[in-house]
C-alpha cells in the first residue's frame, strides 16, 4: 500500500487492530499515582533535638515534589499546585511544600539512586553521547563578537534491558569510544549474559573484555569489517 502523502514510498507498517490501537492513545494519557504507606508516614521528618524551627518537610517530600516536577516538566508553583490537588484527593492531612521550599532544598537535597534488585543475569546496552562545556570563550563571543571555542565531554552510559543505568564514566571528548568499556564491565556486579553496543565498539579488544566475562556480544560490523586472525 502506497502512502497518499509521499506515494513513491511504500507504507511499512499498517494498523490491523485498530480498537487496541485506538485504546493505546487513550491509555497514554492517563494518570495513576499510588502513595505507599512508607512514604505517607515519612512526609513529615523526625525531630532532630535541637534548638530554632524545625523543618516541616522531610527529605523524601522534597524528592517526591521534585521527581513529579520532572517527570511532567512543570514549573516549581505548578509542581506546588499539582502536589495539592494529588494530596486532595487522597483526603489526608498531608501538605504540599511551598515552591520556596523546593527551590531552596532542592539544591542540598542528596539524592540516593535506588537500584532495583534483579537476581537474573544482566544484558549491558551501552552507548555515548557528547556534553558541551561552555566556558568563557563562548560568552566572551557572543557578548563582544568572534568566535569563542566550545569544549566537549563524552558520556558513556551503560544500561540494561530494564532501563536501569548500571555504568557511566565521564571522559574528555578525545577518548576513544572502545577504550571505556573496561571500566563499564567492572562496574557490572552481576553475571553479563550480553553486551550491545554500536558500530563505534566494533573493535577487538571489546569482543576479548565482553568474552571474558562470558557474555554474548551483539555489534554490528562496519562496512570494512574482515574476519580477525583472532
Amino acid at each position: 500500500m502506497n502512502s497518499r502523502v509521499r506515494p513513491k514510498y511504500k507504507t511499512r507498517h499498517r494498523a490491523a487492530n485498530w480498537a487496541e490501537y485506538d485504546q493505546g492513545f487513550l491509555r497514554r494519557g492517563s494518570i495513576t499515582l499510588w502513595l505507599p504507606p512508607e512514604a505517607t508516614a515519612a512526609w513529615e521528618p523526625a525531630g532532630v533535638g535541637k534548638r530554632g524551627v524545625q523543618q516541616r518537610y522531610s527529605d523524601r517530600a522534597i524528592e517526591s515534589a521534585l521527581a513529579l516536577r520532572l517527570m511532567f516538566n512543570l514549573l516549581l508553583r505548578q509542581t506546588e499546585g499539582f502536589l495539592r490537588s494529588i494530596l486532595a484527593l487522597v483526603r489526608g492531612d498531608l501538605e504540599a511544600p511551598y515552591h520556596t521550599t523546593l527551590s531552596r532544598r532542592g539544591q542540598r537535597l542528596g539524592v540516593r539512586l535506588h537500584r532495583i534488585p534483579v537476581n537474573e543475569s544482566s544484558h549491558l546496552i551501552v552507548d555515548r553521547t557528547g556534553l558541551s562545556i561552555v566556558g568563557e570563550g563562548e560568552c566572551a563571543a557572543a557578548k563582544h563578537g568572534g568566535k569563542g571555542k566550545r569544549g566537549w565531554r563524552k558520556l558513556d552510559l551503560g544500561e540494561d534491558r530494564a532501563g536501569v543505568i548500571v555504568a557511566e564514566a565521564l571522559t574528555v571528548g578525545s577518548a576513544d569510544d572502545a577504550a571505556q568499556v573496561g571500566g563499564l564491565l567492572e562496574a557490572v556486579e552481576r553475571v553479563l549474559a550480553s553486551f550491545t553496543a554500536d558500530v563505534a565498539y566494533d573493535t577487538v579488544a571489546v569482543y576479548e573484555a565482553a568474552g571474558a566475562r562470558g557474555a554474548q556480544v551483539i555489534l554490528p560490523p562496519v562496512r570494512t569489517a574482515r574476519t580477525s586472525r583472532r
